[in-house]
C-alpha cells in the first residue's frame, strides 16, 4: 500500500529501438550474401578454368585456321 500512496508502482519495461539494430543486421546480411555469391563465382571460374581456356584455344584456332579454307572453297 505504500507504494500506491507515493506514486511509485511496478517499474514499466520499456520497449528498445530496434530500428538501428535492425539495419545493421541487414547491412550484415547484404554484406555476407555478397560475399558469399562471390566466393562462389570464383570458386567455379577456378575449376572449370584450365577446361574453359583450351575449349577457347581450340575454337580459335579453328577459326583462324579452318574457317578461311572453308570459306576459300579449298576444303
Amino acid at each position: 500500500m505504500a507504494e500506491e500512496e507515493s506514486g511509485q508502482g511496478v517499474p514499466m519495461v520499456i520497449e528498445p529501438s530496434m530500428g538501428a539494430i535492425d539495419a545493421k543486421i541487414d547491412s550484415i546480411r547484404y554484406r555476407a550474401q555478397l560475399i558469399a555469391r562471390n566466393q562462389k563465382l570464383d570458386s567455379g571460374v577456378s575449376a572449370t578454368g584450365v577446361i574453359g581456356f583450351a575449349a577457347g584455344f581450340i575454337f580459335a584456332i579453328l577459326m583462324v585456321l579452318v574457317l578461311p579454307l572453308l570459306v576459300w572453297g579449298v576444303m
